[in-house]
């Protein structure tokens, strides 16, 4: 089968590969019918996370069709419609049991070597095996479509993550710094929730310019602090969504943010450590938060938003593509020349 495959650092490929197998009861096989492109994707062929081996198929989001299932699935059979997380929970655990399926002893997460569990071959493939098939994967409702369903499992789920973690009350009014997918799923889960303004910091004019035709703000990483200013008075947001990843914008939220404010970073981080501003934030009392996307908790209450048409997460797709044009759409990606790509098998 046809797969995009880690070559070395920076550089990916189109491979032909073996096809996956059932490897225990719990598993099942999905034909791929959408896989996408993720921001974290980029980290991971850039090198940011350990474990990842050449010839290793990567990606993380896909929706498709089930084509085979272990003897212990029971949710879903042959020809099943279905969207994924982007890591897998055996969802029987005390971690999976309150909802914290990321923080599950079992979880793999697809197409990121070992940086967060047990290498498993990623979703830029024709067929995927997807372990705990039943907790990992969730039916994909008529109306809702393949685009729609990739998002929910990882990039819209984060962004919904941010908001849900800071405890958003309505008419606050928040900063998200980045404006990548994540950062404008963010602004618009923000929104859906009922946020007074949001202002999307980003330094592409294009990204400012998508945050504002998407009910948002924008301002340079410059020009933020004014505008933060102007719209609080001088006092600073009540919440900032740092959604890039990287001690540079994690240490900007400290610039935009009220006393007693929140800070939610769901950037992807590698490094491990980074110099805290403890001083100000202890006479500030404000509060750091991290955040996961966990699409296992999350779907029921996104797929009612998406159904209902109170947030389409599809407006950030502008790149729809087959396996051969991956490699230079990763290239677009780094560049910033497109926002979101997704790769169909079928082209």
């Amino acid at each position: 089968m046809r797969a995009i495959v880690y070559q070395g650092p920076g550089t990916v490929a189109v491979a032909d590969v073996p096809p996956p197998q059932l490897e225990g009861p719990r598993d099942a096989l999905v034909r791929v019918a959408l896989a996408g492109i993720c921001g974290t994707d980029l980290h991971v062929i850039t090198g940011e996370f350990p474990g990842i081996q050449p010839g290793a198929i990567i990606g993380h989001e896909f929706a498709g069709e089930v084509m085979a299932v272990g003897s212990a699935v029971v949710r879903f059979k042959v020809g099943d419609k279905v969207m994924a997380s982007d890591f897998t929970a055996c969802g029987h655990c005390r971690c999976c049991g309150r909802g914290d399926h990321w923080e599950c002893a079992e979880r793999a997460f697809f197409g990121t070597g070992t940086s967060f569990g047990p290498p498993l071959p990623g979703a830029q493939a024709e067929i995927v095996r997807v372990p705990h098939a039943d907790t990992t994967l969730g039916p994909i409702p008529a109306g809702c479509t393949d685009e729609a369903a990739i998002l929910l499992g990882d990039n819209l789920a984060t962004g919904w993550a941010a908001v849900e973690r800071s405890a958003l009350l309505p008419g606050e009014i928040v900063a998200v710094i980045g404006g990548g997918t994540v950062g404008q799923l963010a602004s618009l889960s923000a929104q859906a929730a009922g946020a007074g303004a949001i202002i999307v910091v980003e330094p592409s004019e294009a990204r400012r310019a998508f945050a504002r035709a998407n009910g948002g703000l924008s301002a340079s990483p410059e020009e933020a602090r004014a505008l933060v200013n102007r719209l609080t008075d001088g006092e600073g947001v009540d919440v900032v969504i740092e959604a890039v990843g990287g001690a540079t914008a994690l240490t900007a939220a400290f610039d935009l943010v009220r006393r007693r404010g929140r800070i939610i970073s769901v950037g992807a981080h590698a490094a491990e450590s980074w110099p805290f501003p403890l001083a100000k934030s202890f006479a500030n009392e404000l509060t750091l938060g991290f955040a996961i996307g966990d699409s296992i908790r999350l779907r029921p209450r996104l797929l009612s938003l998406i159904m209902t048409g109170a947030l389409d997460p599809t407006v950030v797709v502008d790149c729809r593509i087959g396996f051969a044009a991956a490699p230079r759409a990763y290239a677009d990606l780094r560049a910033q020349r497109v926002m979101k790509a997704v790769i169909d098998p079928r082209m």
